[in-house]
């Protein structure tokens, strides 16, 4: 099934027990809500459907795995109530993830940002190919990543969230998102990325699912809180993207990357 979404799309399919679902946004895949929110609602209904065993969440498109929050998005907010139910969307990501019953395993062909590393912190495991390193850029536009902060803090340590979330202009290696366990494996092309895919996905469809159900809510101990506490969360980047720090560095990343379209089609 396909959503088409303003020039992008959510599409799942199923096939021998391995449901993939595949995002696509011209714009470096990045997440306007719509994407967020048809993502919430592909994995909740795989988690829910027989005929799935196991979920691979891919994104289309080459280089980029995710770019994060879409731009143009963030730059039309223009309440409170707006930036909490667009930040909610990263947030309601996260608890489908929670949720699910089912394994998610991440294929991460390219760079991922801001609520791209979300994305990819809150699968229960990700296999991504050489090149697809990591960066969060809240900071930089006068938020922070306080909705995907917690997964990612989950995932990796306090010291190495920390380090991502302060620096937030620049790019951490594969092999560092490796070595801190945001990736569980690193491999050197596409062909033998989606070869590990295939083979763990594979693997998992063979699986006694009420073994898997039980294994998910173990990974997930602790986190029973999270519907309410990462829609706090989100509206204090709903708060914040609203300030006059947050709108000028939007306009001047959007006049940025402008610039660049208007120089490459010269």
């Amino acid at each position: 099934m396909i959503h088409e979404i303003q020039e992008g799309y959510v599409k799942t399919e199923t096939h021998r027990g391995i449901t993939t679902i595949e995002f696509f946004h011209p714009q470096g895949n990045s997440l306007p809500y719509k994407i967020l929110d048809e993502l919430a609602k592909s994995i909740h209904i795989a988690g829910h459907d027989d005929d799935c065993k196991v979920i691979v969440i891919r994104s289309a498109g080459s280089n980029i795995f995710c770019s994060g929050a879409s731009f143009n998005e963030l730059a039309a907010i223009k309440t409170e109530a707006e930036g909490t139910h667009f930040f909610s969307g990263f947030a309601n990501i996260i608890n489908a993830m929670r949720k699910c019953p089912k394994i998610v395993i991440a294929r991460v062909h390219g760079k991922c940002i801001g609520g791209g590393v979300g994305l990819v912190a809150a699968c229960d495991y990700a296999i991504a190919v050489s090149g697809a390193d990591v960066k969060l850029s809240e900071l930089a536009i006068g938020i922070g990543p306080f909705v995907v902060g917690p997964i990612i803090e989950r995932k990796i340590n306090m010291s190495a969230f920390s380090q991502l979330a302060i620096d937030a202009i620049s790019w951490r290696s594969c092999d560092w998102a490796k070595r801190r366990n945001l990736y569980a494996e690193l491999h050197p092309d596409i062909a033998s990325l989606d070869e590990a895919v295939l083979k763990l996905s594979t693997f998992l469809t063979h699986a006694n699912p009420q073994a898997v159900a039980v294994l998910k809510k173990g990974f997930w101990k602790g986190t029973e809180h999270w519907d309410e506490f990462l829609h706090e969360r989100a509206a204090i980047s709903g708060r914040l993207i609203l300030s006059d720090f947050s709108k000028i560095a939007i306009e001047q990343f959007k006049q940025k990357m402008a610039a660049k379209e208007k120089q490459s089609s010269n």
